[in-house]
Parts: C-alpha cells; sequence; structure tokens
C-alpha cells in the first residue's frame, strides 16, 4: 500500500513524497527574468515540505506568454535567476521542476487583475498570437494566426531548446504545458483545431504536435532525468477532446519517454458546463494510471490530508499536484505529515515547532545528475 509520504522513484530522481506544487502562474516577471517573487514563492513550498516544486508556465519563446510578466526561458539570459531560485529548493531536500509552455491563442493576455483579453501593443502586448486555426477564444481575444508547417517545427525546437536551458539551470524535472486551452491542447482539441494537414483532422494529426514535442525534449533532456507532461483529460463539451483520447494518447507518451501524466481538465473552450468539486479530476488519473499503464498525477480541489492519502492509498493516482491550498498554507505537507502521524523532515531553523523525534532536513543527493548540462553537450555535438 502506497501513502502519501512514501518516496517516488522516477528514473534517477527519488521524491521525498507525493506532494508536489502544481504550476501556477505569479504575473511577477519583467521580459521573462525571475524576480525575487519567484525566488521567495517557490523557496517557500520547498521549505514547506512538497517533494517536487514547479514552477509556472513557463515560455519557451516571448509569443507563448500567456501575459506580458509570465517567466520565460527562450534565452540564455534567464539561466542564471532560475538557477538562483534551483539551488535553494534543493537545498531544502526538494526538487525542482519546470513546465514548459506556449500560449497559443491565449497569449498576450492581461493578468487576472489588470483586465480581460488582449492586450494591446500600447499596453506592451504583442501581435503575434499563434494557433493551430484561426480561431479566437471568444470576442475579447485577438484574432490569431493559423501556424504554417514551419512555424510549427520552429516551435517544437523551442520546446526542445528551453528544455536544454532548464537544464543548465539545474532543474532536475521537466513538465510539458499541454493542457488548459493553450498550444498544445488547441491542436489536441477538434473544438479548436480545424486544419486539414498532417497537423489537423484525425487523432493521429491532432496528437502529432505533441508528440513531436516530447520526442525533442526527450531527445534534448538526460535519459536519467524525468520527463511530465500536463494534460486536459476532456474538454467537458460533446465533440471535443475526451478520456477515450486521452488514455491512447498517454500510451504513446510513454512509449516516447514520458514518465507521469499530470490529469487536468478544460480551458479551451468557454461555454464548458464542469462539475467542479473536491476532487472531481481524480478519476482521470485513476483512469489513465489503469489503463495506459503509467504514472499520473491528480490535481483540482485536493484540499485535506485525509483527501490526498485516500488517493494513494487506494491507487488512484501515484502523486498529489497541489495549487490553491499551497497558497494559502505553503507548510501543508509538514501539516499533513503530522496529521496522518507520518514522517517527514523538517528545516532545521524549523525544528523548535516540529513533532517530537523529527529530524533535520539534508540537501537532495543530485551526484548523478551533475553532469547533466555536459551530458546535454554531447547530445547535440552527436
Amino acid at each position: 500500500m502506497t501513502h502519501l509520504f512514501d518516496p517516488l522513484a522516477i528514473r534517477n530522481i527519488t521524491f521525498a513524497n507525493r506532494v508536489f506544487v502544481a504550476p501556477m502562474c505569479q504575473y511577477s516577471s519583467t521580459d521573462g527574468y525571475a524576480s525575487d517573487w519567484h525566488f521567495v514563492h517557490l523557496g517557500n513550498r520547498a521549505v514547506g515540505g512538497a517533494g517536487l516544486v514547479l514552477t509556472e508556465a513557463t515560455a519557451v519563446l516571448p509569443e507563448g506568454r500567456i501575459s506580458p510578466q509570465d517567466l520565460g526561458i527562450w534565452m540564455d539570459d534567464h539561466i542564471e535567476p532560475l538557477a538562483r531560485v534551483v539551488r535553494f529548493i534543493h537545498e531544502q531536500g526538494s526538487v525542482a521542476g519546470m513546465q514548459l509552455a506556449h500560449a497559443g491563442r491565449k497569449a498576450s493576455t492581461y493578468t487576472p487583475w489588470a483586465g480581460h483579453g488582449t492586450v494591446p501593443e500600447s499596453k506592451g502586448g504583442w501581435k503575434n498570437v499563434l494557433a493551430p486555426s484561426a480561431l479566437p477564444l471568444t470576442e475579447s481575444y485577438s484574432m490569431p494566426r493559423a501556424l504554417s508547417i514551419d512555424g510549427i517545427k520552429s516551435i517544437v525546437s523551442a520546446f526542445a531548446a528551453a528544455a536544454r536551458r532548464a537544464c543548465e539551470a539545474g532543474f532536475r524535472v521537466i513538465e510539458i504545458h499541454a493542457a488548459h486551452g493553450y498550444l498544445i491542447h488547441e491542436f489536441l482539441s477538434p473544438l479548436s483545431n480545424h486544419r486539414t494537414d498532417a497537423y489537423g483532422d484525425s487523432f493521429e494529426n491532432r496528437t502529432r504536435i505533441l508528440r513531436e514535442v516530447v520526442a525533442a525534449v526527450r531527445g534534448s533532456w538526460p535519459e536519467r532525468a524525468p520527463l511530465f507532461v500536463r494534460i486536459s483529460a476532456t474538454d467537458w463539451i460533446d465533440g471535443g477532446w475526451d478520456i477515450q483520447q486521452s488514455v491512447e494518447l498517454a500510451r504513446q507518451l510513454k512509449e516516447l519517454g514520458a514518465d507521469l501524466i499530470d490529469c487536468s481538465s478544460g480551458g479551451n473552450v468557454p461555454d464548458a458546463e464542469i462539475p467542479v468539486g473536491p476532487g472531481y479530476q481524480t478519476p482521470f488519473a485513476e483512469q489513465i494510471r489503469r489503463e495506459a499503464n503509467i504514472l499520473t498525477g491528480a490535481v483540482g480541489m485536493i484540499t485535506s490530508p485525509i483527501q490526498a492519502e485516500h488517493i494513494m492509498v487506494t491507487g488512484q493516482a501515484d502523486a498529489v499536484i497541489i495549487a490553491r491550498e499551497l497558497l494559502r498554507d505553503p507548510y501543508w505537507p509538514l501539516r499533513a505529515a503530522r496529521e496522518l502521524k507520518r514522517p517527514i523532515s523538517w528545516p532545521v531553523q524549523y525544528l523548535g515547532a516540529a513533532p517530537e523525534g523529527s529530524q533535520a532536513r539534508v540537501p537532495i543527493d543530485l551526484k548523478s545528475l551533475e553532469s547533466c548540462f555536459e551530458e546535454q553537450h554531447a547530445i547535440l555535438e552527436g
């Protein structure tokens, strides 16, 4: 029987527990650079005891940002500010991961507190909004330009280049964002993909770009390091992407070297009726895990330690990937372990508040991946 605070080994990385920090947009970057906010926000969740800390959706190209304030990794200058964050996360015994993303037709939009829809160029937005087809999300969003084949190839290459930069920054997990109505999900769903070429119409064609991205990233990312993919398991609307297609996609991604499917849902159409409630997406993680025989992460309104433990002991998923509850309480893993009476290490600075007998935390052992960037160089040199 698997418990929430049992370690999880994937390739050469062992996560101290199965509480993972979900990617959460912070809208706190200038020109894509990580800021002090990212250092504190991500570092604090590592102090709180999470086994994996994932960055927000990090743009592989400047025009792939959701907002002008998004984090980016499209140029080498982005590496060092991110490396500072990574070093601190690893010092806390957690693993640093990066979610790579392209926003597609949802690019160049306002931060949630500043407005809705497309940001005009006069306020820092951009015209070059791209999608599989020239179909806007709503009237308040820009009309996207349908990508050419060459444009698709360039984006696939941008994901691979971003993975190499993430490796140089010290990240030990990559997650490809193929969910929530962003570019790759737009290709997957027939609701947003009306193409008739090799990237549209059939399941095989609509999933082609994701398969190419996974293969390209896997080829430039160390074999010893995990690769996750976040998908929306369903569009929640008839005629859209659904769980059956997700299961088949997961089977194919596993063959290409993906290690875990992060099972979210929705985000691609504005009028979907989503039955939101505690654990409402967990059945997707269970079905994909069982039918595709791949590790999965459960997400969505997972808030209590007992709920998260139940997901583990019943075999519905291999990890819980938590967002809002870790915004409310960065130290949720420490509290959850105490409530569940499971061991967890504490920062030596906080041992005065720890349960009796708690162990002091030590930095994660990453010796097996110390030559990560050298391996990338060897790959590129062929």
